[in-house]
């Protein structure tokens, strides 16, 4: 068989030799198609010297089908289909969907949403399968890596910005959790008991400073970090019965203080930042993808109730 170089030859030519062999005359061809006589007939011109076949054969009633076109007319039409199907927009129907959702973010941070994102996913999307992973350190990187299709955050990316979509999902101030019967529990926190009190840090690194500490360092002041924690779960279990402070977003701390003696009381006034911006990030591979675009809106929809 002869090899044909496909960057020689116009593959817009097909739809119109579909259209001949159909009709099987150049003028209805050109009706349907919507272009002028003429041109159809230059086509023709240009398929007959592509194919090395008359395609088309002149009879004493018309036209003809030669062999070639005859032979080739079922298959041109389902590789026409295939195009167009491989071009058209996909379809996502989340009643059959059984695709894998992988998530990551800090424990405590995606309690506050994602079990009930998940349980209005499963409503609509009852063969959806869910994975939450632990975050290893950067949850962006994990992004950038496609080891998880969204993540849930209060940071900003220091690394590939260009390459994630987002959009905001709540915001919350910073506050002080402590003990009920904590000394400090009672009073107006000032600067300097919120630094002379122990305190303990959620870090998901365990290495380096909190933002605190950079605020108090802007500031001149200083504060004794005497737990660090990997995650949220067990910072009620530290605070109970204890002289520690936590310092975390308000609506993380109400979770953790729920149905526990413990107390959530403000920051002192040289302390009380502007609030953390929590964001649904996804990558830019996925972001023209049906499911996910499925999923951005089912979460968005929810945030609104």
């Amino acid at each position: 068989m002869h090899k044909v170089n496909l960057r020689n030859f116009d593959l817009n030519l097909l739809v119109v030799l579909d259209k001949l062999i159909e009709e099987r005359h150049v003028s209805r061809a050109a009706q349907s198609l919507n272009m002028s006589q003429p041109a159809v007939s230059r086509a023709l011109q240009r398929l007959r010297e592509g194919f090395n076949d008359p395609l088309l054969v002149r009879t004493g009633e018309g036209y003809d089908l030669s062999a070639r076109a005859v032979a080739i007319h079922v298959p041109l039409k389902e590789h026409l289909k295939q195009i167009e199907q491989l071009i058209s927009i996909p379809k996502f129907d989340p009643t059959s969907d059984t695709s894998l959702v992988r998530i990551t973010g800090l424990d405590m941070e995606l309690s506050l949403y994602i079990p009930q994102l998940i349980r209005r996913l499963r409503r609509k999307a009852p063969n959806m399968r869910f994975e939450i992973l632990r975050q290893e350190g950067d949850s962006f990187t994990m992004l950038d890596r496609d080891d998880v299709d969204f993540c849930l955050s209060g940071l900003l990316p220091a690394h590939s910005e260009s390459r994630l979509h987002r959009f905001h999902v709540d915001e919350m101030p910073i506050v002080c959790v402590m003990d009920a019967h904590h000394p400090l529990a009672d009073t107006p926190l000032s600067i300097e008991s919120y630094c002379k009190a122990p305190h303990g840090l959620v870090s998901i690194t365990g290495r380096g400073p909190g933002f605190m500490d950079k605020v108090l360092g802007e500031l001149g002041f200083s504060r004794q970090v005497t737990v660090r924690l990997a995650g949220f779960t067990a910072v009620a279990d530290y605070c109970v019965g204890s002289d520690l402070l936590f310092t975390l977003p308000k609506h993380v701390a109400d979770r953790i203080a729920l149905n526990k003696p413990i107390r959530t009381v403000p920051l002192p006034t040289e302390l009380q930042l502007p609030h953390v911006n929590f964001y649904w990030y996804w990558h830019a591979r996925n972001h023209q993808d049906p499911r996910c675009i499925w999923i951005r809106e089912e979460f968005q929809q929810m945030l609104k109730l």
